[in-house]
């Protein structure tokens, strides 16, 4: 049975016993699957995805990649308290009985006056 992208990657990683810039593994797992380039081009999206979701591995700065098990947890941890998804001053909350056009009709007349 063939292995997948992301099982070939522990595998280079465990084997190299260390840290990887992205590319570079990539190029490796690529040409263990046997992919041309072509499919190469299809599938590193889908191998970059894999690797930030699988809990085996550890994002780096300067997108280099390692296994999370000899990283600390300082280096593999992401300090979200910088990270933003909305401003709350910009956060208005929708009754059950409005749409979002109504509040945003709303929003926007207020800020007229």
């Amino acid at each position: 049975m063939k292995k997948s992208m992301i099982d070939n990657a522990f595998d280079i990683l465990t084997a190299e016993k260390k840290a990887m810039r992205f590319l570079d593994l990539w190029q490796i797992v690529s040409k263990e699957m046997g992919f041309t380039p072509s499919q190469a081009d299809d599938n590193i999206a889908t191998f970059y995805t894999d690797l930030s979701l699988d809990g085996r591995f550890a994002s780096l700065p300067q997108n280099t990649w390692d296994l999370r098990k000899r990283q600390t947890m300082a280096a593999s941890v992401v300090d979200t308290d910088s990270i933003s998804v909305e401003d709350e001053e910009d956060f208005v909350p929708v009754d059950d009985e409005e749409t979002v056009e109504e509040v945003a009709e709303e929003t926007e007349s207020e800020d007229e006056e």
